[in-house]
């Protein structure tokens, strides 16, 4: 299999400074709002973003090390396997956020209902169509009686050290 590599195309600025009592989810950021700095070379891939509301972000957890393929979630109290999970420290420490875009001007976007680490090197943007995005879920797993959480738990300390 090829291994693949990345590099930043902007940074996402947030009020965070470091992850303890973070939002977990977008669902606890509702209020937050940040702004993204796009880098000058990919700006002109910004034209006619500003005509959607929202926008899907992938990022780097780029401050995640290592990663157990057994944890225990901030929305839960027993262990599940990582990859039922939305946990940070993974094999490829991607994450990715839907947050609304409030405004476009030429390389700097400004998002609401963030919840990442300031600093953090943004790899992605795709609009948030729901059509293509939203399909009806018929089954949460674990977190079926766990997922309302996300509006109030905020990060500890369990993910950042291996």
């Amino acid at each position: 299999m090829p291994d693949f590599s990345f590099h930043s195309i902007g940074t996402i600025h947030t009020p965070f400074k470091n992850r303890k009592g973070m939002p977990i989810q977008p669902a606890g950021a509702k209020n937050i709002c940040g702004t993204i700095e796009i880098l000058e070379k990919y700006a002109a891939g910004l034209k006619d973003l500003g005509g959607f509301s929202h926008i899907i972000l992938l990022y780097a957890f780029h401050k995640s090390q290592g990663f157990d393929l057994e944890v225990t979630p901030f929305m839960d109290t027993v262990t599940h396997g990582l990859f039922s999970t939305r946990a940070p420290r993974r094999p490829n420490p991607l994450g990715m956020s839907v947050v609304r875009l409030l405004e476009h001007k030429g390389a700097k976007l400004i998002i609401q209902g963030i919840d990442v680490l300031d600093g953090t090197p943004l790899l992605d943007i795709k609009p948030y169509v729901p059509a293509f995005d939203g399909p009806a879920a018929d089954a949460l797993g674990w977190l079926e009686k766990n997922a309302a959480k996300a509006d109030n738990l905020r990060s500890d300390a369990r993910f950042t050290t291996s």
